[in-house]
């Protein structure tokens, strides 16, 4: 039977369908599957299509509309792509200034986007992350064999309940080999609060590591109180062990075990989130784009320490064969650092102020800006 025979069949008996009963319902059915050839299930589509013509679609109706994704994507993709547990705790810190630049919200929608839940946020921007969605290679060399006796393996940091305790690492933009010269850059990552400064270094040798560090640690709005890294020569060396060991209050200097990346898990996730998102895995052999990389760090560490929500893990155990975590709620740097209580009152008051006269659209538009620079000069 040609189409347009099954049309005219199936026009016919639709009318007589709809008002047979259940027993003749089934009757006109296998007649119809009989003579078309249709599937079941498809001849109950097409004898029912006029009747759910018009119909809402199943389920609950639909509480957040496109505009509302818009706007959530639009924060989304100006955070620097958070998952949806620290995203739901950004937004609103981002929405002032959303509004600033794009006019105010109703109540209603405002309260919507900030009573969100994570798992909402998963299904409303799926599409969004598949659109906008290469491993690096490992540069570490071992570092001086007799130190590896004097500083200790640590590879739990549960016992941290103050900020000070630092994780380190390097990440190499060598692109697809490790030979000749290039710019690497250092992480700092304080396990407590999650707050993270980047800085950028012509080649990883001992003398330059260790200026970074000390530039670093200059930024940091808590004092130094241990230090944790890998195994790599440009942290293992006498250098930088009496530089920790020799100050007035000597800085505790613990390792990982060689080869275990998990030993070290609070920076290793920020070489990914704070570098490797940031300026991809090209080789960048200028050593002119240092000073510019670091102009580029600066903006993003505020942004993400001012702006970008973290979570805390509380409890791991392990039932059976799974493993079964809870987070704390998730909350900024800046906020951990407030809520600690270790800060003196000028300390305070400097952070809340600097927090409130910084804007993130403008930090976002700056880092997108200078990232522009930096690739158009690597082409």
């Amino acid at each position: 039977m040609v189409s347009q025979s099954k049309r005219e069949y199936l026009a016919r008996i639709k009318d007589r369908y709809r008002h047979a009963n259940r027993k003749g319902k089934s009757s006109i059915l296998e007649e119809f599957c009989a003579v078309c050839g249709h599937h079941r299930k498809h001849a109950i589509r097409l004898l029912n299509s006029d009747q759910r013509r018009g119909r809402q679609r199943p389920g609950r109706p639909r509480r957040y509309g496109e505009a509302l994704i818009r706007i959530l994507e639009n924060i989304w993709l100006s955070a620097g792509c958070p998952c949806s547990s620290r995203l739901a705790g950004m937004i609103r810190l981002w929405l002032p200034w959303y509004e600033k630049r794009h006019g105010d919200l109703d109540a209603e929608n405002r309260k919507k986007l900030e009573t969100i839940r994570p798992r909402t946020l998963d299904r409303m921007l799926l599409v969004t992350r598949r659109r906008h969605g290469h491993r690096g290679l490992s540069g570490t060399r071992h570092g001086d064999e007799l130190l590896k006796g004097t500083i200790p393996i640590k590879i739990s940091h549960h016992d941290v309940n103050q900020p000070g305790f630092i994780q380190a690492d390097t990440v190499a933009h060598c692109g697809d080999s490790m030979e000749g010269n290039f710019v690497w850059s250092l992480t700092f990552t304080d396990i407590f609060t999650g707050w993270t400064l980047n800085g950028a270094v012509w080649n990883k040798g001992q003398d330059g590591i260790f200026a970074l560090l000390r530039q670093l640690e200059e930024h940091l709005p808590f004092p130094l109180l241990g230090f944790h890294t890998d195994n790599g020569g440009e942290f293992l060396n006498h250098h930088l062990y009496r530089y920790y060991r020799d100050r007035d209050k000597p800085v505790q200097m613990t390792r990982t075990r060689p080869g275990r990346k998990n030993d070290n898990p609070h920076v290793e996730q920020k070489n990914y989130t704070h570098v490797r998102l940031l300026l991809g895995y090209r080789r960048i052999e200028n050593p002119e784009l240092v000073d510019p990389i670091n102009r580029l760090y600066e903006a993003t560490n505020m942004l993400s320490n001012f702006f970008c929500a973290t979570r805390r893990l509380i409890v791991k155990e392990r039932r059976g064969a799974r493993y079964y975590k809870r987070y704390d709620e998730p909350a900024t740097p800046c906020e951990r650092m407030l809520a600690v209580g270790h800060l003196y009152p000028v300390q305070e008051t400097a952070f809340i102020t600097q927090s409130m006269a910084l804007d993130p659209y403008r930090l976002r538009t700056f880092v997108d800006a200078q990232r522009a620079r930096i690739f158009a000069q690597l082409r």
